[in-house]
């Protein structure tokens, strides 16, 4: 099949992948045509050798010649028949070397990383775990050296708080390492988007935050609902989170819903006008563990990216100090999630 190119009206043939057949076919006729090429000068040097011999009886004159001729007839040979056959097991050795050393040093690479990112988070369960359960294991020898002091109450208090901490982190872990099953239907983004600020209400009531939705469609997409509505409770969670700890005067929440132009995706934008962060925080804020809160558990924002990649979408975050933070996700209208999930 042939199409027109962009450049002087000429046409090109359209490359495709060629069937066993055909690539057998064509390795036959390159092997013919090196043949007739080999034999196209053999002719001529036997015929002159001839003349030469028989004709000319020129012993010495033909000796010359056929040397000559039999040394270009030699390298017409090795160029025809020996040539392509070194060439390809070269390039094929060459390749493998090379493929080879490749494929090693990324795979150290790889294993060097995945090993570093294994260290930093078992660095971070520690920390994590073991900070509330010292500091419960201390305020519990603290009651047991004066029972009977009135402080004990409160002493008790603190160390059922530290190990709910515990028991949240474990909880979010739990969470974060496990694979869940994907129960994909279609779906309304601005159904589970209405569902997540309800789950809300109350707190945004408390805090006097001021909601403004723009919702340009429906957001019909295929997806897990749940799973979408919890990622969403979590970005408006850390909203309010946010407003609450710096005390924002006039908090505002505004949350936008579209599509692009082909009509493929659906955006969905979380946008407040918090403290906001700044660009380590960004980059460091979807690692499991890290947190700017006070009783956070860092598996948040952790737990939000990873059911958004499950639905093949991305998150993105734009947040500057002081002008607050807007969070960007982006779903395929239809799932890229194996079939066996729905």
């Amino acid at each position: 099949m042939r199409e027109r190119s962009e450049k002087g009206g000429r046409f090109r043939r359209r490359s495709r992948e060629l069937s066993p057949e055909e690539r057998a076919y064509e390795e036959a006729r390159r092997l013919a045509e090196r043949k007739l090429k080999f034999v196209g000068h053999l002719v001529p040097y036997l015929f002159v050798c001839t003349f030469l011999l028989f004709v000319t009886r020129s012993g010495f004159v033909a000796t010359i010649v056929g040397l000559v001729w039999g040394l270009g007839l030699a390298s017409h040979f090795f160029q025809a028949f020996i040539a392509p056959e070194l060439r390809r097991k070269w390039i094929q050795r060459e390749v493998e070397g090379r493929v080879q050393s490749t494929v090693s040093r990324e795979r150290r690479a790889l294993q060097g990383e995945q090993r570093r990112s294994l260290e930093e988070l078992s660095a971070s369960i520690a920390h994590e775990i073991r900070n509330p359960i010292t500091a419960a294991k201390s305020l519990l020898q603290q009651m047991g050296e004066d029972p009977s002091s009135p402080e004990n109450v409160e002493y008790a208090q603190v160390a059922l708080e530290e190990l709910d901490r515990v028991e949240r982190s474990i909880s979010h872990l739990l969470r974060y390492a496990r694979e869940e099953d994907m129960d994909v239907q279609p779906i309304r983004l601005s159904e589970v988007l209405e569902s997540a600020v309800e789950s809300c209400r109350e707190r945004i009531a408390k805090s006097g935050v001021v909601v403004r939705p723009e919702l340009d469609t429906e957001g019909e997409m295929e997806g897990d609902a749940e799973k979408l509505r919890r990622v969403l409770v979590n970005l408006i969670g850390n909203a309010l989170d946010a407003f609450d700890e710096s005390r924002t005067p006039d908090p505002r929440l505004e949350l936008a819903l579209g599509e692009n132009l082909a009509g493929t995706e659906v955006w969905l934008r979380v946008k407040d006008n918090g403290p906001g962060v700044d660009g380590e925080t960004q980059a460091k804020m979807f690692q499991p563990f890290y947190t700017s809160k006070s009783n956070g558990t860092g598996l948040g924002l952790a737990i939000s990216k990873k059911l958004v990649d499950a639905h093949g979408g991305s998150i993105e975050v734009h947040s500057t100090s002081g002008k607050g933070s807007e969070f960007v996700l982006t779903f395929p209208k239809r799932a890229r999630v194996p079939e066996l999930s729905r």
